[in-house]
């Protein structure tokens, strides 16, 4: 649905996205993580036809960013992180006004309306002044403008900012929905726990992305995973090493607080057999579970091997 080759975007002399390649399935979640200005916010405003880009290509359903651009914009929502709705108009009005510049007429029109009204749960506010609305009731009727249309790609920008938990737990069901219904959507967001648990893949961004990969394999960036086995009984851990080195599947081992924690490639396909060898050699085993880096903790990681380059290169410079 979305593919990026290259994409470069320059403002003078500041370059805010360089070098981004990056696709998107059909009923794909894609996050973007990143810190305050690593070109989130720009990368989404060049997918979707509202900027153009210094460099690069992008084609979104088919059709390329540039020549195409004014058709991509009919098929694209987007969630800003500033709503811009009109104070003076009711809900209902709002959405009415924006769903007229999608091509949305009479009967339609209406029925969309009253639908996202009811799915961000406003139905009852909809003829309220938006003017009088907190930050988390705007964000709601933002959320229902970027859906009126029923776009093939979704472009939320922390969609779930400012929403009490119930709220934010609502858009995010709601957003799974879209994806199995084959729409595309990038969620652009700060919340970590969020993106892990909403996004098929993930992406950390600092002017370009510097990985891309499941939020399951980010936290194993070192290739392997590390399970720890609480055994029981008189045999302590240290007598099991020897048999671990044995299993080609085991990358290291070690004795930790009366458990093993053994380093696997693959937890799911490896344990089964973990646990038959060690059964097998006398181990008494009361359970054996995965502990794995946060998100949090490999963003950081990232973001902060690139800052301190970018650092050391302005030192120098």
């Amino acid at each position: 649905m979305i593919s990026a080759t290259g994409l470069e975007k320059r403002f003078r002399s500041l370059t805010a996205v360089h070098d981004l390649s990056f696709s998107v399935g059909d009923g794909e979640i894609f996050g973007i993580l990143g810190p305050n200005g690593a070109g989130k916010t720009t990368t989404v405003r060049m997918l979707s036809g509202l900027i153009a880009p210094s460099d690069g290509t992008a084609r979104i359903n088919g059709l390329e960013l540039g020549p195409d651009s004014q058709r991509i914009r009919a098929i694209t929502g987007i969630l800003t992180e500033s709503p811009g709705l009109h104070d003076k108009l009711t809900a209902r009005q709002n959405l009415g006004y924006y769903g007229r510049l999608y091509g949305l007429r009479g009967a339609n029109l209406g029925r969309a309306v009253d639908r996202y009204l009811g799915v961000v749960g406003m139905s009852e506010a909809a003829d309220r002044r938006v003017g009088g609305f907190s930050k988390g009731m705007r964000q709601k009727i933002a959320i229902a403008r970027a859906l009126l249309h029923e776009p093939d790609v979704l472009y939320l920008d922390e969609p779930t900012s400012a929403l009490d938990p119930s709220a934010a737990k609502t858009i995010r069901d709601f957003v799974a929905t879209l994806r199995d219904a084959g729409r595309s959507i990038v969620v652009c967001t700060h919340n970590l726990d969020e993106a892990e648990r909403l996004c098929d893949r993930v992406g950390i961004m600092r002017g370009t992305l510097l990985t891309v990969d499941t939020p399951a394999r980010l936290r194993r960036r070192n290739g392997t995973a590390s399970v720890r086995v609480e055994l029981v009984g008189a045999r302590g851990p240290e007598s099991f090493l020897d048999l671990l080195a044995d299993l080609p599947f085991v990358e290291a081992a070690r004795p930790n607080d009366g458990a093993l924690m053994v380093e696997v490639g693959d937890p799911r396909g490896d344990n089964p057999e973990l646990v038959r060898a060690l059964v097998e050699a006398g181990a008494r085993i009361v359970g054996v579970h995965e502990e794995a880096a946060t998100l949090e903790q490999v963003y950081l990681d990232l973001v902060g091997e690139v800052g301190e380059r970018d650092s050391r290169i302005g030192e120098v410079a």
